[in-house]
C-alpha cells in the first residue's frame, strides 16, 4: 500500500481516500473510507482510457458481474459511479497479499498448503460459475489472502455465458500462461479455461516460478499450447493434480468439484499454520489519508510557473564582430539621418541649416561630406547641400541640356540609397 500523490483526489464520490492499494491497465485501486467508517477499495478508471468505448464497457461489465456474484471467495460489490467520469466501483477492502507476494516474499507453499489452496480456490469458482460467469483472468496476482479464505478479484474480463467476447480481432483475453490452449487457439471461453488457470495458479505456488517459464508473450503462450507446464521438484500426487487441471483437451480436466474431491482435505486453509503467518503481511491501514510529507492536492493554477532557462556562463566577445557590429550601427544611422527631412536643424523645410556649424544631418559622424561621381568625373553633394547651395547662391540664366541618369543611378536612386543620387544638370553659356 503506497501513499496518495498529489494528482490523486482526496475523495471519489462518499468515499474519503486513505492510501494507494495498486495500480492496473484499467485504473487505479484506493483504499477508501465510507462515511460509516467501512473500509473499501474504490477501483477508479484511468482518465485516458475513458473516452475508449471498449474500456468503458469492459468496465460496466465488471461492475455488473460484481453486482451479479455473491460468494464467501469473492469481494462483494458496495457502490458504483458509472454515470459520468470519473468511473468508478467500490467492494469490500479485504486485508491481506495477493499470492504472488505471498510467494515472492516468503517462497513456495508446503504441498499440504497448496492442497487445501487448491480445495478453496475450486469451491470459489464453483461459486462463480453458479451464476453463470467466468473469470478468465485466474492468476496469482488476483488471488487475495484474506483472514476468511483466499478471495477471487478483478473481474475485468469476466463474462457471461452468453456473452460475447470484448477483446479485439487476434487478441486473446487472459495473462499469457494462465490462459488455457483453447482460448489462445480459438478464444473458446469457458468454466474448464478456468479450471487450466486454477492449476497454473498453484504451480506456481508450489515452485515460485512461472508454471510455463518467462520471456516474450508470444513464446509463454507457445509453450501453454504445446509443452508441458514446471513441476520439477513438486510431489508426485500435486504434480498430478496440477497436470490434470492443465491438460491441453478441455474436456479431459476435472471440474471444480471434481478436485475438491481429489484434494480429500479435512481442515480448512484458513486453520492451516502455514497460511495464517501469510495474512499477517497484510498492510497496515492508515486512519488518516497518506500523502508524502510536505505534498499537497495542487490544482492547475497551483502549479509553479516554468521561468527562463539560466543564461549561459559569458563569454570574451569577438574583437572582429563587435567591430563589424559597430560598423553596422554607424552605416544605419548615416543612411537614417541622410534621408531627407531628417537632421536636427535643416529638418523644417527646403532652407535647411542657417548656422555656421556642420549641417544637422551629418553631425559629428566622421564621414565625408563629398561623393565622386564617375560620369561626371567629379564630387556630388549630398542632396541638402545641393537644395541650400542652390537656394542660397543665385546663378545666372543658363540652357541646360539634361543628362541621362546612368543604370547604376536609377537603382540607388530607386532604393533610397543614401546620397539619393542625381546627376545634376549641365549648364552651358549663352550663346552669343
Amino acid at each position: 500500500m503506497d501513499a496518495l500523490r498529489a494528482q490523486d483526489p482526496p475523495r471519489i464520490g462518499d468515499y474519503v481516500l486513505l492510501a494507494r492499494i495498486g495500480a492496473g491497465g484499467m485504473g487505479v485501486v484506493y483504499l477508501g473510507r465510507s462515511p460509516g467508517g467501512r473500509l473499501v477499495a474504490v477501483k477508479v478508471v484511468r482518465e485516458e482510457i475513458t473516452g475508449h468505448p471498449e474500456a468503458l464497457a469492459r468496465f460496466r461489465r465488471e461492475a455488473a458481474t460484481v453486482r451479479a456474484v455473491r460468494s464467501a471467495y469473492t469481494a462483494n460489490l458496495i457502490d458504483a459511479g458509472l454515470d459520468a467520469a470519473p468511473y468508478w466501483i467500490a467492494t469490500e477492502y479485504v486485508a491481506g497479499p495477493t499470492l504472488a507476494r505471498a510467494v515472492r516474499e516468503r517462497g513456495p507453499f508446503p504441498v499440504v498448503t497448496c492442497r487445501r489452496l487448491i480445495a478453496a480456490m475450486a469451491e470459489g469458482l464453483a461459486s462463480v460459475h453458479a451464476y453463470g460467469v467466468t473469470h478468465r483472468d485466474l492468476k496469482p496476482q488476483n488471488v487475495l489472502l484474506g483472514s476468511q479464505g483466499p478471495q477471487l478479484i478483478d473481474f475485468g474480463i469476466a463474462r457471461g455465458v452468453e456473452q460475447t467476447a470484448l477483446t479485439q480481432d487476434g487478441q486473446a483475453p487472459g495473462t499469457p500462461g494462465f490462459t488455457a490452449p483453447e482460448v489462445l487457439t480459438r478464444n473458446e471461453v469457458g468454466a474448464a479455461a478456468d479450471v487450466f488457470a486454477l492449476g497454473a495458479t498453484v504451480a506456481y505456488a508450489a515452485t515460485g516460478r512461472a508454471p510455463f517459464g518467462g520471456g516474450d508473450a508470444a513464446a509463454v503462450s507457445y509453450r501453454a499450447v504445446h509443452e508441458e507446464i514446471d513441476t520439477a521438484g513438486v510431489e508426485p500426487g500435486l504434480a498430478a493434480l496440477i497436470r490434470a487441471c492443465v491438460e491441453k483437451d478441455p474436456a479431459r480436466r476435472p471440474g471444480p468439484a471434481e478436485l475438491i474431491r481429489w484434494c480429500a482435505v479435512d481442515t480448512a486453509l484458513v486453520d492451516d499454520p502455514a497460511y495464517q503467518p501469510l495474512v499477517a503481511m497484510a498492510d497496515v491501514v492508515p486512519d488518516t489519508p497518506q500523502r508524502p510529507p510536505n505534498a499537497a492536492v495542487l490544482a492547475v493554477h497551483d502549479l509553479p510557473t516554468q521561468g527562463p532557462p539560466p543564461s549561459p556562463p559569458p563569454s570574451r566577445p569577438n574583437p572582429w564582430l563587435v567591430a563589424a557590429g559597430v560598423g553596422a550601427v554607424v552605416g544605419i544611422a548615416v543612411a537614417v539621418w541622410l534621408l531627407p527631412g531628417n537632421g536636427d536643424g535643416g529638418s523644417g523645410g527646403e532652407g535647411g541649416d542657417k548656422s555656421d556649424g556642420p549641417p544637422g544631418y551629418i553631425q559629428d559622424i566622421g564621414t565625408s561630406r563629398h561623393a565622386w561621381n564617375g560620369l561626371r568625373e567629379s564630387c556630388d553633394l549630398p542632396g541638402e547641400e545641393q537644395r541650400r547651395s542652390s537656394s542660397s547662391t543665385p546663378s545666372p540664366p543658363a540652357r541646360t541640356t539634361p543628362v541621362v541618369k546612368s543604370r547604376s543611378a536609377r537603382r540607388r536612386s530607386a532604393t533610397g540609397s543614401r546620397w539619393r543620387s542625381r546627376i545634376s544638370p549641365r549648364t552651358t553659356s549663352p550663346s552669343r
